[in-house]
């Protein structure tokens, strides 16, 4: 039996920098890693330690797997000083993504704040690939600063593809930004929703997706429609040491995909 903590190697064959604190990994296994959109995975650095991330890469593409990550703790300080060629550790993937097929013949709102957008770009790329399968996708996406965007070079592509529509907004502009300003649930005002044919999609800092949510429920969401990528606290991966216990649930092996109706009255559900 395969020891459950044995993490696949893994080479690492890029380093795509994002924003002065967040980078892209590109991850390449000895052995396929498949996922689904939303799921999550251990990364290793060996001598140091891992931690879970959720791929930001399609989950159409086996080969090889991008990991947005923010440096933030020990792990990802060391990861943000590799180099190309360095040797990783991956295992999983763990948990439950979002769920496609409750989705189809609907309109998707998805909502996104600074790094938060890393789990969001794999499920817009499974969304791009099916794009006739729903009525319409629209991203609203915002960050502190326009340096704090991600995929900068990624975003005007997709405001050009059919069936999607794009609104950015960053809380304070500089000399440069031309764009909106404000956070970014000042771009609700501007969508027009058919909610009761829409889910809604929400990932980012807990505190964005605590007025997120609630402004979406003041829309007219019901709970059962919003959708939250909660990574917290996770460790094991594999619902074994109960550090990301919530509610009634493991994140790790109960989401980290949930409904806000599973988990709106879960105490320290934003913390």
């Amino acid at each position: 039996m395969r020891n459950p903590y044995r993490p696949l190697p893994a080479v690492l064959e890029d380093v795509i920098t994002e924003t002065p604190n967040i980078k892209t990994f590109v991850l390449r296994s000895q052995q396929t890693v498949s996922f689904e959109t939303g799921q999550f995975v251990e990364l290793t650095v060996p001598g140091i330690g891992e931690a879970p991330f959720t791929p930001s890469s399609s989950p159409s593409i086996d080969q090889q797997m991008d990991i947005t990550i923010m440096s933030v703790g020990k792990v990802t300080s060391a990861l943000h000083a590799l180099q190309p060629g360095a040797k990783l550790g991956v295992r999983g993937p763990y948990g439950h993504g979002y769920p496609l097929d409750q989705f189809e013949g609907k309109e998707v709102l998805i909502v996104g704040g600074g790094v938060g957008l890393a789990p969001l770009r794999s499920l817009l790329f499974s969304l791009f690939d099916t794009i006739d399968r729903y009525r319409r996708v629209q991203l609203c996406y915002g960050a502190k600063t326009p340096a704090d965007l991600v995929y900068k070079r990624a975003l005007p592509d997709w405001e050009k593809r059919d069936g999607v529509d794009v609104l950015i907004t960053v809380d304070k502009g500089d000399e440069t930004w031309k764009g909106r300003e404000g956070v970014v649930t000042t771009l609700f005002k501007e969508i027009q929703m058919d909610i009761p044919n829409s889910v809604a999609v929400v990932c980012g800092p807990p505190v964005m997706m605590k007025f997120a949510t609630f402004d979406l429920v003041k829309m007219g969401y019901k709970p059962e429609q919003i959708f939250l990528s909660m990574e917290k606290n996770m460790c094991c991966g594999i619902g074994k040491c109960g550090h990301c216990n919530l509610g009634p649930y493991y994140v790790c092996k109960d989401g980290p995909v949930f409904t806000y109706e599973q988990i709106k009255n879960a105490p320290e559900i934003w913390d």
